[in-house]
């Protein structure tokens, strides 16, 4: 969470991080890191990594940062099938996602803490597509959404994704769809993670500059160019 005199600014932020507050991210220890280097930081970490500090250090260092969760897999799917539904106008009343996976994913995400940040990125998709639609649903309104995911060894980087989508339609009827997917957790990922280190690296190198301008300049900071 954003917190006053914790991590809303770069000189709280890094007077947290010397006094050893657990409130701040892992990803976000990287971030800054990373920008004290003069390093690019993509983040694929669900966690709350760009608090106001960390984007406030990054202008200071004109280092590039950018990203919200490499969303390869069950997240990925949620956003594409919330869109198609709302906008055929239905209206998805009921959401609930369960995935089980070995990896260090699965292994960081029994912590309750991190599951909480991995369950607000899932959530923000169901979200901003309620947000989109004003005619499906008033103000207040939401659909009842669920996410669940266990850690279990055995099935290694194979992670299972189980989802049931349940929609009112036409004349109050309902409608179900329910999915399964075996996801390949790190082969899905990773080409993701070379695209984004590549078209980091060439931005690093772009510049713009308009007639008013004496000299060109650097783009900002925060690559809104990484959104995926």
């Amino acid at each position: 969470a954003v917190e006053e005199g914790l991590n809303d600014t770069s000189e709280t932020l890094l007077a947290a991080i010397g006094r050893g507050e657990e409130e701040i991210a892992p990803s976000t220890l990287f971030a800054v890191a990373s920008i004290l280097e003069g390093c690019p930081y993509i983040n694929g970490s669900p966690q709350n990594t760009f608090v106001p500090g960390v984007i406030d250090l990054a202008e200071q260092h004109n280092v590039l940062i950018g990203g919200d969760d490499f969303k390869s897999g069950q997240t990925k799917m949620k956003s594409v099938l919330v869109d198609f539904l709302v906008g055929a106008g239905l209206k998805p009343e009921s959401i609930v996602s369960y995935n089980h996976l070995g990896n260090n994913d699965g292994k960081n995400l029994s912590s309750p803490q991190q599951f909480r940040s991995k369950e607000i990125s899932k959530s923000n998709v169901v979200d901003d597509m309620v947000a989109s639609n004003d005619i499906l649903y008033k103000k207040g309104q939401h659909p009842d959404h669920v996410v669940v995911i266990k850690y279990v060894p055995f099935v290694g980087d194979s992670k299972r994704a189980m989802d049931e989508y349940t929609s009112r339609i036409f004349m109050n009827g309902l409608n179900t769809i329910v999915m399964h997917n075996t996801c390949e957790d790190s082969l899905l990922a990773s080409p993701l993670i070379l695209d984004l280190a590549i078209l980091t690296e060439f931005l690093t190198r772009v510049t713009w500059q308009t007639a008013e301008m004496s000299e060109p300049q650097s783009l900002h900071p925060v690559l809104s160019l990484l959104g995926y």
